[in-house]
């Protein structure tokens, strides 16, 4: 895990910031284009404090591991919901550290949600997440996009820019795009 990246969020988590919870209009879009998860894999990335993670085991039935560079994070998802059936955690920079150090080889649906914005190099890290998602699974990603604040809001950065956009949407068979709110919802197929 660089530090950078852990010395940017860790601070943000231990000192209890949260960010936006999955609301209903969100949860109704996994279920329908992520469908049940029949026990498979799932991996979350950049999983905070885990609610994705979570609501990809339950209600959805995935098998779902959550990562997240910050140690803080990563103890508050784990929080109370240790034991067998339940999202399995743990600390990992996506960006740099071991992808075989993961529970499974491979992945049915890899999920990232508000953070694929904060990955610096985006074509590197779409190449990794290639390398987990089995053929005919799913990348959903969450995120802002630039374009939808003033130019004056100070939010506004924390969209991505259109050619942010062009490279995560570019190299996949399939891709379906939904607008939920300031938020764009990509489902993403090899």
């Amino acid at each position: 895990m660089t530090q950078s990246t852990v010395a940017y969020w860790e601070p943000l988590w231990a000192s209890g910031r949260r960010y936006r919870k999955i609301t209903d209009p969100e949860r109704q879009l996994l279920a329908e284009h992520l469908g049940p998860g029949h026990s498979r894999p799932a991996l979350d990335i950049g999983c905070g404090d885990g609610l994705l993670a979570h609501h990809l085991h339950d209600p959805l039935g995935y098998r779902s591991t959550g990562i997240d560079c910050a140690p803080s994070a990563i103890a508050l998802a784990d929080t109370g919901h240790r034991g067998d059936g339940q999202p399995h955690f743990q600390v990992m920079d996506f960006a740099t550290d071991d992808l075989s150090e993961l529970p499974d080889p491979a992945y049915a649906v890899i999920t990232c949600r508000l953070a694929y914005k904060f990955f610096t190099d985006k074509a590197a890290f779409l190449d990794r997440v290639r390398q987990l998602l089995v053929p005919g699974g799913i990348f959903w990603v969450v995120t802002e996009l630039a374009n939808r604040r003033d130019a004056n809001d100070p939010l506004q950065r924390l969209g991505i820019t259109s050619h942010d956009l062009e490279v995560l949407t570019s190299g996949w068979s399939t891709v379906t795009t939904v607008d939920l709110d300031l938020l764009a919802c990509f489902a993403l197929r090899p």
